[in-house]
């Protein structure tokens, strides 16, 4: 009977870790609605730069684009939109370190919704950052987060 229980208690230990199912888990592959910096841009805005997940905000940037610093975002978000498409906002600046020079762009979405529905910041909230890269460029050079 022992051996019984004990095997029944392994499968079912094992089939939870092949098939998880709580909350928690499904939580975690999502998008993460928490606020890792926040910028108002000259308009007024308020811009939130949200730990998102692998496809938008911090988590995707941060990574893929090599961008590690607050204020490598912020900068940009402080000065005016350079180009608007809707909700769409992009903001440029620039990076130098002595005659280094590289060229910002920093991706707003400006509404509570992602325009493909899957990602939503909660009532009265804006998505924000959804990415930032260095233009022509696959990484940002370290020097960027300094």
């Amino acid at each position: 009977m022992k051996k019984t229980s004990a095997l029944a208690a392994a499968a079912i230990t094992a089939s939870l870790l092949v098939f998880p199912s709580s909350p928690a888990t499904a939580k975690s592959a999502s998008f993460d609605r928490t606020v890792k910096c926040e910028q108002k841009d000259r308009d007024g805005r308020k811009i939130p730069t949200r730990v998102g997940n692998s496809v938008l905000g911090w988590k995707h940037f941060s990574g893929r684009h090599n961008i590690r610093k607050c204020g490598v975002v912020n900068g940009p978000l402080d000065g005016k939109v350079d180009k608007v498409k809707g909700a769409r906002l992009e903001y440029y600046g620039y990076a130098w370190q002595g005659t280094k020079r590289v060229k910002l762009v920093v991706i707003v979405q400006y509404a509570r919704k992602t325009d493909d529905g899957k990602h939503d910041a909660g009532k009265g909230k804006k998505i924000g950052v959804i990415t930032a890269y260095c233009k022509n460029m696959k990484k940002c050079p370290d020097w960027v987060n300094h």
